[in-house]
This record gives structure tokens, C-alpha cells and sequence, in this order.
């Protein structure tokens, strides 16, 4: 049966040591997050996903939801009573606003917290994932009223959320969407439509769902400017707060789907259900943009904590599985075989996880802390710098680590062999469940596109330039530092071919389009490992001092193994990225389609 252990020696190391969290005490909800109420909170975290979770992961994905003939559905046994833990601990609220009930702590750690959950158990996650982004947006662009009514109840989890955009003709291309929305005499509107993959559409953890649902005003323009985004509960709320009839929308049916089979996945079916306008008429997908960016860090977060639990439990197997000898000689002499963790190519893939796994949390909690900075500085630049930074790396987040995390979870599967394959081991969950990060929210074809054709432009690479300007720095000032050798090199050799790809779009994209999209993967893969390089190299910072100063851990030690071997092993492919960029779209677009 799979384990897990939360990663909180890291996490410490991280926000401490690398990030220094207690510099941001100047911002909002910081100073109250003390270092002994950070380690408070994450090590009660680690142990509700431990102790809570873990142990209900295996069993939600065997017993799975049910839809009943009169379209209730009810999820795998243990969950309603882990949601109901979920709300009174207050994780659905620690970064929520003190006015409206929250803790209003800094949102770093709750994607730390979030990490802990989805190792644990992504399946039952994601109707908290939901929910928490659903708030986000009714904060960004509900109306007074709206938060008053709706975020309380949802942050101690009482209420959930979801997001519907998905059409069964509409999924991208949501100018497509045919869900219309009918002005009524008192303010309302009666939404009617079909929304599918809708996840924790319906469920029976909460007694109320607050559906966020994107649709079109009748008489509103085609295309994406005509969107607007309603909230649609599932249950009416009456004057007084309690709740009263049922709303005219319910599950048609939920998806058999290939993983996470503890959510529900839903068709939903609205049918003049009632609803109310969030923000502005045909501005909807602003506000649900705020949604969706939340929602993709936490898919990006998805592909490292998969990557995570499946390494974990790859590991444990690599030390226990006698077979073989050793190359150089048997090591378990007593033993009829060796344990296969001496195996330079079980090695191989282990290291290759693992420096994959803290490359990729240091680029969370570094990105999370600059949304912090985004909605809690007062200073403008600060605040633009910061909003810069999310903007552009939220598609590499989504795309690389949902790539790369699905990737490792097959490898990790990998080490068991034929028992890896078998369900009891429980391996071929993980890597059944991390596939769908690399679709929803934006397939991550879409989030390369996203990257290259709007994210490297905007505000005339503005943000682009701070990066390049911010690990060129980095390297310039660490790199007569002999220690730091074997890693700020590499660096400076992958950023100078982030830089050559970077430019080759700038000359061949703009006449011919096809170079940037079939330049677009590479390109985000290889801005990928230039950021995990970068947070290499800044860990390796970190461990280098502490070995000069005499205070080195072995976690420092092994730090600095982990992170040469990422530089020599996994950055180095950043040149065929660039290769591939710059072979151009020619060859891609030739054919014709009758020729595939």
C-alpha cells in the first residue's frame, strides 16, 4: 500500500533559509505568520494529509462517486467526514480576508498547505481547490453583497464552489459558448444551458454549491467580448441567510473518467435556473480569469505533488526490492540480492525526480510569494513587478509541472517493474490521476501558445527582461565564486539559450506565426529549466554558505548533490530545446492533412 510524508524539512528550508518569508513582514498578514505559527500550521497541515487524506486516497479511487436516480451524488465513504475537517481546521481560510471570517494569512502557505493535500489525496483536493477559487474570483469581482452572502459559508466549507465554462461543443474556444442568460425584472437572470466536466458539480459534502457559470446575455455581441459570468447556487438563499428552494439546476450525469475518481465530474444541466450577475455585463471572463489563473496554479501544483507522493513510494521500493547485484560488487552480502537503489540507472531516475521535485517547489512558493506581493504591497512598482512575474510564468508553472510531474510518476512507476502496473501498489493511481493536470484549466499546448504569442510581448517584455535581468544578476555576482562553479555555469549557458530562442522569436514569429507555434513547447520547457536552474542555484547558494560557515546539515549536503546533478544532468537539455526552436515551422507544415 502507497505512503506518504509530507515534505516539511523542505518547505522550512524554502520559506527560512532561500525565500527569508520574514522579510515580507512589511506586508499584510506576514508579521502574523510568525516562524512558530508557520511551523504550527504546516506541521498540523502535513499531519491532517498524513493521518486524514492518505489513508482514503485508494479507497475514493476504488469506490468512486455515484450518481442516484434522482441525480444526487454521493462521493466515496470517509470524504464528507475529512470535508467537514477540512472547514472547522480553517484550511479553506487561511488566506481569505479577516472581514468576511478569513485568518487573512499570506496565500505562500496555503499552496504550501495545498501541496500536502494533493499528494495526499488529489481527487478529494480538488472540491477545496474549487472552492477556494471560486472565492478568489467572488472577492475580485463580487459585489458587496455577493461576498457577504457567499464567501463565509465557503471558507468554513459548509458551501463549496465550482467553475463552469465547458460546453460539449465548447472547450478553449469559449467565444462558442451557447449557455444563454435571460434578464428578469427584479435583477436576475434565468440561466439555461449545458455545462460538461464540471468537477464537484454535484456532491454531498456540502449542503449548498455556488456555481460560477460563464454565459451569454441575450442581444449581448458574439464571441468572447459577449461573455459575462453568473453565480448560480444550487439552492437558493433566502433573505434571513438560510436556505430555501432548490434552483433550477442539477447533474445529468457524471463522467467514467481514466482517473480522480473520488471527484465527481459532472454534466450540468441549468434549466431557468436563477442567477446573478458577478461584475459587469459581457465582462465575464475577466472575472473568471481571476479563477482560472488560480485554478492553474493549482493543476501546476498538482504535477509536483504526483511526482512527490509517486517518488516517495518509488524510493521506499528502490531500498527494499532485492534484485540483482550490484556493478561494482555485492553490497547485501548476507542477502541473496542486492536492494535495486544500487543501480546507477535506478539511480538515474530517482535523482532525476527528485531534483525535479524541489526545483519545482522552490519555483511555487517563489512565484506564491509574489502574488502576496502582488495584492498586499503598497508600493505600485512593487505591485506591477510582482503581477508581471505571475503573468508570465503561470503557463510554465501549468505546463511544465503537469508535463514533467506526469512524466515522473510513469518513471516512479517504472522502479516496481510489473508491480507497478498492478493496482495494489497503488503506483498506476498516481500516474492515472496526474494525466488529467495536463489537460484542464488549459491543455498545455495552450498554456506554450499562451506564453509565446501573448505573455513574451505584453507591455513590450517587460517582464521577460526582469528575468533575464534578475538571474543575469545572479550570475554575474556569484560567478568568480569558485564553490558556486559547477552551478552558476550551467546557468549562465541555459540563460543565454533561453536569450537566443527568446530572440529568434522576436525575428521569425511575427511574419511567419507557424514559427511561434511550433516553436511553442520547446520554448516553455526550456524558460522551464532555466527558472528550476535558477532556484537550484539559489538552494546551492544557501548550503554553500552554511558549509562555510561550519553549520551544514546534511540536508545541505544533500542539496548540493541534488542540485549538481540537476546542472549536469537535466539542464543541459535546454540546448535542444533551442535547436528545436529554431528549426522553424518548414518541416512541421509541409504536409498536407491527407498526407497523416
Amino acid at each position: 500500500m502507497p505512503t506518504y510524508k509530507a515534505p516539511v524539512e523542505d518547505v522550512h528550508f524554502l520559506l527560512n533559509d532561500v525565500f527569508h518569508f520574514d522579510n515580507y513582514n512589511n506586508l499584510p498578514g506576514f508579521s502574523d505568520a510568525s516562524a512558530d505559527v508557520r511551523e504550527a500550521i504546516i506541521e498540523e497541515a502535513a499531519k491532517f494529509s498524513e493521518k486524514v487524506l492518505q489513508p482514503l486516497n485508494r479507497s475514493g479511487d476504488l469506490e468512486g462517486c455515484k450518481r442516484h436516480d434522482d441525480g444526487r451524488v454521493t462521493t466515496p465513504a470517509g470524504f464528507k467526514d475529512a470535508f467537514k475537517q477540512l472547514g472547522e481546521g480553517g484550511w479553506l481560510s487561511l488566506a481569505l480576508p479577516a472581514e468576511y471570517g478569513g485568518q487573512g494569512l499570506p496565500v505562500t502557505l496555503s499552496q504550501v498547505v495545498g501541496e500536502f493535500l494533493i499528494s495526499a489525496n488529489m481527487a478529494f483536493s480538488m472540491y477545496s481547490g474549487l472552492t477556494q477559487g471560486a472565492m478568489a474570483a467572488l472577492l475580485a469581482h463580487g459585489s458587496d453583497a455577493q461576498k457577504k452572502t457567499y464567501i463565509p459559508k465557503m471558507m468554513t466549507g459548509e458551501w463549496a464552489g465550482t467553475m463552469n465554462l465547458t460546453e460539449p461543443h465548447c472547450g478553449t474556444d469559449l467565444g462558442l459558448l451557447r449557455t444563454k442568460a435571460v434578464k428578469q425584472a427584479d435583477g436576475s437572470y434565468k440561466i439555461t444551458g449545458t455545462k460538461i466536466f464540471i468537477s464537484g458539480g454535484e456532491q454531498d459534502l456540502t449542503e449548498n454549491i455556488i456555481h460560477l457559470v460563464i454565459a451569454r446575455i441575450e442581444g449581448a455581441p458574439a464571441g468572447t467580448r459577449g461573455i459575462s459570468l453568473f453565480v448560480v447556487p444550487k439552492v437558493l438563499i433566502n433573505a434571513d441567510g438560510s436556505l430555501g428552494a432548490r434552483n433550477g439546476v442539477s447533474c445529468g450525469s457524471i463522467e467514467h473518467k481514466m482517473g480522480i475518481h473520488g471527484n465527481s465530474t459532472c454534466v450540468m444541466n441549468y434549466d431557468n435556473a436563477t442567477g446573478w450577475l458577478v461584475g459587469e455585463e459581457n465582462k465575464g471572463l475577466n472575472a473568471m480569469f481571476v479563477m482560472m489563473n488560480e485554478a492553474r496554479l493549482g493543476v501546476a501544483v498538482q504535477g509536483l505533488a504526483q511526482s512527490e507522493v509517486a517518488y516517495q513510494n518509488a524510493v521506499t521500493y528502490a531500498k527494499e526490492r532485492l534484485q540483482g547485484r550490484a556493478l561494482t560488487g555485492a553490497k547485501e552480502k548476507d542477502k541473496a540480492a542486492d536492494p535495486i537503489i544500487v543501480h546507477p540507472d535506478v539511480r538515474r531516475t530517482l535523482m532525476t525526480i527528485k531534483a525535479f521535485n524541489e526545483a519545482a517547489r522552490a519555483f511555487v512558493i517563489w512565484t506564491a510569494l509574489k502574488s502576496d506581493v502582488a495584492h498586499r504591497s503598497g508600493d505600485e512598482k512593487e505591485r506591477q513587478a510582482a503581477d508581471d512575474h505571475m503573468g508570465l510564468m503561470t503557463p510554465i508553472l501549468k505546463g511544465v509541472l503537469t508535463d514533467q510531474g506526469f512524466a515522473n510518476t510513469v518513471a516512479a512507476q517504472q522502479m516496481y517493474g510489473g508491480h507497478g502496473y498492478i493496482a495494489e501498489q497503488g503506483m498506476e493511481q498516481f500516474v492515472r490521476d496526474a494525466r488529467i493536470a495536463m489537460i484542464y484549466e488549459g491543455a498545455n499546448g495552450i498554456q506554450a501558445l499562451d506564453l509565446v504569442g501573448r505573455k513574451l510581448p505584453r507591455d513590450g517584455g517587460r517582464a521577460i527582461t526582469a528575468f533575464f535581468t534578475e538571474v543575469g544578476g545572479f550570475v554575474k555576482q556569484h560567478g568568480g565564486d569558485e564553490a558556486m562553479k559547477p552551478y552558476v555555469g550551467p546557468l549562465a549557458a541555459s540563460l543565454q539559450h533561453l536569450q537566443q530562442a527568446t530572440m529568434w522569436l522576436m525575428q521569425n514569429a511575427l511574419a511567419k506565426p507557424d514559427n511561434a507555434g511550433a516553436a511553442s513547447t520547446d520554448y516553455m520547457h526550456l524558460f522551464g529549466l532555466v527558472v528550476f536552474g535558477y532556484m537550484w542555484a539559489r538552494m546551492a547558494k544557501v548550503a554553500q554558505d552554511k558549509l562555510a560557515a561550519g553549520s551544514a546539515s546534511e540536508q545541505h549536503k544533500t542539496k548540493l548533490v541534488t542540485g549538481k546533478f540537476f546542472m549536469e544532468r537535466m539542464l543541459p537539455q535546454t540546448a535542444l530545446h533551442l535547436t528545436r526552436v529554431q528549426a522553424g515551422a518548414d518541416t512541421t507544415m509541409e504536409l498536407a492533412a491527407e498526407a497523416f
